[in-house]
């Protein structure tokens, strides 16, 4: 089994902060597609926004199991025509993962048709994420908690549809919680939320988000795809299973077809 991964990145602050390149002189995204090269059913390509159709074209979206999304300071420059050509894919059975500041992207908020708003605080304080799932696959291999000496706080209320499972809960030094990784199935395609990564602190160097990551994209995987998914098409009174007869009115007859 081999799933192919693709890791978008954003790719700006890495061009504009001194501190983000000295952190990830060869772009975040190619840090992250390190820490999953250690997984042999895990083929890994990369791509950023700045790429034409910002690297999401039909044909590489064709050649992809598992897209990993990182993004921040240029939500708004993601192309409406991507969003939804990338949402469709998930419908129809394409696994996503969204790392950290991705909950505010356009895909995102798409999936998941509400604000993904949260508290932050940027002062470089200690994460410990709890397994509250410990039988889950993304949490396999994992200790009971792993901390993160230095990273964003994200504080509740994060206000996304109530998730199908919660497999980490984070803690912060400041004292806040919240709901560090989620689970969603939309369509036929599977949806994981993480929240670690913010880019001025070294989180895709440490081992243990490696884990989590790559045992993410293991679970994400979908072999089939089911492009019907997102059609409505009408099936005729002769074509029914079972033989029946057309009865009141009909806007087929009306003119008025379309209206899907």
């Amino acid at each position: 089994m081999t799933i192919r991964t693709l890791v978008w990145g954003e790719n700006v602050h890495e061009k504009v902060n001194k501190t983000v390149a000295e952190i990830y002189p060869e772009g975040m995204h190619n840090q992250i597609a390190k820490l999953l090269a250690s997984d042999g059913n895990i083929a890994v390509k990369t791509t950023t926004l700045q790429e034409p159709e910002h690297g999401l074209s039909d044909k590489v979206l064709d050649e992809t199991d598992v897209l990993i999304w990182w993004g921040h300071r240029a939500h708004g420059d993601v192309a409406d025509e991507i969003v939804e050509r990338v949402a469709k894919r998930v419908w129809e059975g394409m696994g996503l993962i969204v790392l950290h500041s991705g909950h505010f992207s356009k895909i995102f908020k798409r999936l998941m048709g509400s604000p993904c708003a949260l508290h932050w605080r940027e002062a470089g304080e200690r994460e410990r994420l709890w397994v509250v799932n410990p039988g889950h696959p993304i949490a396999k291999g994992l200790p009971a908690y792993f901390e993160l000496e230095n990273e964003e706080m994200y504080g509740e209320p994060f206000s996304v549809p109530e998730p199908l499972e919660t497999v980490f809960v984070s803690w912060f030094q400041g004292g806040e919680v919240f709901r560090s990784g989620l689970t969603y199935r939309k369509g036929a395609g599977n949806v994981f939320y993480f929240r670690p990564g913010h880019e001025t602190y070294p989180t895709y160097h440490d081992e243990t988000v490696g884990l989590v990551l790559r045992n993410a994209v293991n679970w994400a995987y979908n072999p089939n795809r089911y492009p019907e998914i997102t059609t409505a098409p009408n099936v005729p009174v002769e074509k029914a299973l079972e033989p029946i007869v057309a009865r009141g009115g009909s806007l087929h007859e009306a003119g008025e077809e379309g209206f899907r």
